[in-house]
């Protein structure tokens, strides 16, 4: 059989290369997982706390830079997308006090919106799928665009660049997919009304 596969070169080159490749392969996937570097697992959970906006009001590109930085040591208060909630949440993973947002930043508002396109407007310049941080918007040049609504995490960033104005940023309706549980009190929440009500059956 050698003597077979010498006699034809390109047969021999072709089961050099295979046999290069599944070696090198072998090599490259045992040293991923030999010299893989664990990621800080504070960083995952305070990753996990923010709402993956990626809208850059904090000043980062998106939630995971920002994540890093709060592990850093980097205020937590930088997120109007989150609101107090989200400061809440981390305040209480990180067990420090929860500060007000930093209106700097921008505010929170109170009722969630997401952006919708007037597509008998829209001129198909792209822009705004461009700005899109998390690839919401659906279109291609010179054709109208539309809002995948389940994706858009209401960042606006698709308002400013639209050179039309053809953007509205509406609330969303409230249903039985969208509704969740309110969330509960914070542990010092917990344990301040505990010690008031201590103190007044003491009274």
């Amino acid at each position: 059989m050698i003597d077979s596969i010498a006699q034809q070169p390109m047969l021999a080159a072709l089961i050099a290369l295979v046999s290069l490749g599944i070696v090198f392969g072998a090599l490259l996937g045992f040293a991923a997982e030999k010299f893989k570097v664990q990621g800080d697992p504070i960083v995952e959970q305070i990753d996990n706390l923010l709402p993956q906006t990626q809208c850059g009001q904090c000043g980062f590109p998106g939630c995971r830079p920002y994540a890093q930085s709060i592990a850093d040591g980097d205020a937590i208060n930088k997120c109007p997308p989150g609101g107090q909630n989200t400061i809440n949440a981390i305040a209480n993973l990180l067990d420090v006090p929860a500060p007000a947002l930093d209106e700097e930043h921008g505010e929170e508002e109170e009722i969630k919106t997401i952006a919708y396109i007037r597509e008998d407007e829209c001129i198909g310049c792209t822009k705004c799928i461009q700005a899109c941080p998390v690839d919401a918007i659906l279109g291609a040049a010179k054709l109208m665009h539309t809002v995948i609504v389940s994706e858009c995490t209401g960042c606006d960033l698709c308002i400013e660049p639209c050179p039309v104005d053809c953007i509205d940023m509406l609330p969303v309706v409230q249903g039985i997919v969208q509704w969740h549980w309110p969330t509960p009190p914070t542990t010092i929440d917990l344990i301040a009304t505990s010690k008031m009500s201590s103190q007044e059956d003491a009274a």
